[in-house]
Protein backbone atom coordinates (compact mmCIF):
# COMPACT_ATOMS: atom_id res chain seq x y z
CA UNK A 1 0.00 0.00 0.00
CA UNK A 2 2.77 2.48 0.87
CA UNK A 3 4.39 1.75 -2.48
CA UNK A 4 1.15 2.64 -4.29
CA UNK A 5 0.99 5.97 -2.42
CA UNK A 6 4.61 6.73 -3.30
CA UNK A 7 4.05 5.91 -6.95
CA UNK A 8 0.92 8.10 -7.01
CA UNK A 9 2.84 10.98 -5.36
CA UNK A 10 5.63 10.69 -7.95
CA UNK A 11 3.07 10.51 -10.76
CA UNK A 12 1.30 13.61 -9.42
CA UNK A 13 4.60 15.55 -9.08
CA UNK A 14 5.65 14.62 -12.63
CA UNK A 15 2.23 15.66 -13.97
CA UNK A 16 2.56 19.07 -12.26
CA UNK A 17 6.08 19.52 -13.72
CA UNK A 18 4.82 18.68 -17.21
CA UNK A 19 1.89 21.09 -16.89
CA UNK A 20 4.23 23.85 -15.71
CA UNK A 21 6.54 23.26 -18.71
CA UNK A 22 3.54 23.30 -21.04
CA UNK A 23 2.40 26.65 -19.58
CA UNK A 24 5.89 28.11 -20.06
CA UNK A 25 6.01 26.92 -23.68
CA UNK A 26 2.58 28.45 -24.31
CA UNK A 27 3.75 31.79 -22.82
CA UNK A 28 6.86 31.71 -25.04
CA UNK A 29 4.73 31.13 -28.13
CA UNK A 30 2.41 34.01 -27.21
CA UNK A 31 5.37 36.37 -26.81
CA UNK A 32 6.83 35.38 -30.18
CA UNK A 33 3.45 35.72 -31.89
CA UNK A 34 2.86 39.20 -30.49
CA UNK A 35 6.19 40.42 -31.89
CA UNK A 36 6.73 38.91 -35.32
CA UNK A 37 10.26 38.52 -36.68
CA UNK A 38 9.31 39.98 -40.06
CA UNK A 39 7.24 42.99 -41.08
CA UNK A 40 3.51 42.41 -41.14
CA UNK A 41 1.51 43.31 -44.23
CA UNK A 42 -0.68 46.33 -43.52
CA UNK A 43 -3.75 47.29 -45.54
CA UNK A 44 -6.48 49.91 -45.45
CA UNK A 45 -8.66 47.39 -43.62
CA UNK A 46 -6.24 46.17 -40.91
CA UNK A 47 -4.09 49.28 -40.35
CA UNK A 48 -5.96 50.79 -37.37
CA UNK A 49 -6.25 47.44 -35.63
CA UNK A 50 -2.55 46.62 -36.02
CA UNK A 51 -1.37 50.09 -34.97
CA UNK A 52 -3.68 49.93 -31.94
CA UNK A 53 -2.47 46.58 -30.68
CA UNK A 54 1.27 47.31 -30.92
CA UNK A 55 2.79 49.76 -28.44
CA UNK A 56 5.71 50.67 -30.75
CA UNK A 57 5.59 50.07 -34.48
CA UNK A 58 7.56 51.25 -37.49
CA UNK A 59 5.55 51.38 -40.72
CA UNK A 60 7.29 51.34 -44.10
CA UNK A 61 5.14 53.07 -46.74
CA UNK A 62 6.36 51.70 -50.09
CA UNK A 63 5.47 50.66 -53.65
CA UNK A 64 6.77 47.89 -55.91
CA UNK A 65 8.08 50.26 -58.59
CA UNK A 66 10.11 52.32 -56.08
CA UNK A 67 13.89 51.72 -56.27
CA UNK A 68 14.73 53.36 -52.92
CA UNK A 69 11.95 51.27 -51.31
CA UNK A 70 13.70 48.12 -52.52
CA UNK A 71 16.93 49.41 -50.94
CA UNK A 72 15.24 49.95 -47.56
CA UNK A 73 13.26 46.70 -47.57
CA UNK A 74 16.12 44.34 -46.50
CA UNK A 75 17.08 46.78 -43.73
CA UNK A 76 13.52 46.70 -42.39
CA UNK A 77 13.55 42.88 -42.56
CA UNK A 78 16.80 42.80 -40.59
CA UNK A 79 15.55 45.27 -37.97
CA UNK A 80 12.32 43.29 -37.55
CA UNK A 81 14.37 40.24 -36.57
CA UNK A 82 16.70 42.19 -34.29
CA UNK A 83 13.93 44.08 -32.50
CA UNK A 84 11.47 41.17 -32.19
CA UNK A 85 10.16 41.20 -28.64
CA UNK A 86 10.61 44.97 -28.37
CA UNK A 87 8.50 46.35 -31.21
CA UNK A 88 6.70 45.47 -34.44
CA UNK A 89 7.41 46.41 -38.05
CA UNK A 90 4.85 46.73 -40.81
CA UNK A 91 4.68 47.49 -44.52
CA UNK A 92 1.94 49.31 -46.38
CA UNK A 93 1.87 49.33 -50.18
CA UNK A 94 0.66 52.86 -51.01
CA UNK A 95 -0.60 51.88 -54.47
CA UNK A 96 -2.85 49.15 -53.07
CA UNK A 97 -3.92 51.06 -49.93
CA UNK A 98 -4.63 54.68 -50.86
CA UNK A 99 -6.86 55.47 -47.86
CA UNK A 100 -4.18 55.08 -45.20
CA UNK A 101 -1.51 56.65 -47.42
CA UNK A 102 -3.80 59.64 -47.96
CA UNK A 103 -4.70 59.93 -44.29
CA UNK A 104 -0.99 60.30 -43.42
CA UNK A 105 -0.35 62.53 -46.46
CA UNK A 106 2.28 60.19 -47.88
CA UNK A 107 3.55 62.04 -50.95
CA UNK A 108 7.03 60.49 -51.29
CA UNK A 109 8.24 56.99 -50.67
CA UNK A 110 9.77 55.33 -48.90
CA UNK A 111 8.35 57.03 -45.85
CA UNK A 112 8.97 55.40 -42.47
CA UNK A 113 6.73 56.41 -39.58
CA UNK A 114 7.24 55.37 -35.97
CA UNK A 115 4.03 54.92 -33.99
CA UNK A 116 3.85 54.74 -30.22
CA UNK A 117 0.54 53.91 -28.57
CA UNK A 118 -1.21 54.53 -31.88
CA UNK A 119 0.25 57.98 -32.56
CA UNK A 120 3.00 59.07 -34.93
CA UNK A 121 6.04 60.06 -32.84
CA UNK A 122 8.80 60.12 -35.45
CA UNK A 123 9.55 59.40 -39.06
CA UNK A 124 11.87 59.80 -41.98
CA UNK A 125 11.56 60.27 -45.69
CA UNK A 126 13.66 58.46 -48.28
CA UNK A 127 16.19 55.66 -48.16
CA UNK A 128 18.39 55.75 -45.07
CA UNK A 129 21.09 53.53 -43.58
CA UNK A 130 20.26 51.06 -40.82
CA UNK A 131 21.95 53.13 -38.09
CA UNK A 132 19.86 56.19 -38.93
CA UNK A 133 16.62 54.20 -38.89
CA UNK A 134 17.63 52.74 -35.52
CA UNK A 135 18.27 56.24 -34.20
CA UNK A 136 14.63 57.05 -34.97
CA UNK A 137 13.36 53.90 -33.23
CA UNK A 138 15.42 53.66 -30.05
CA UNK A 139 14.17 56.78 -28.22
CA UNK A 140 10.65 55.32 -28.29
CA UNK A 141 11.44 51.92 -26.81
CA UNK A 142 10.79 51.48 -23.10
Amino acid sequence: MDTDKEIEAIRQRKMEEMMKMNDQNRDDKIEVESYPTKPIELTDSNFSQEIGKNSVMLVDFWAEWCGPCRMVSPIIDELAKEYAGKMTFGRLNVDENPSVAGAFQIRSIPTLLVFKDGKVVDGLLGAAPKQYIESKIQPHLN
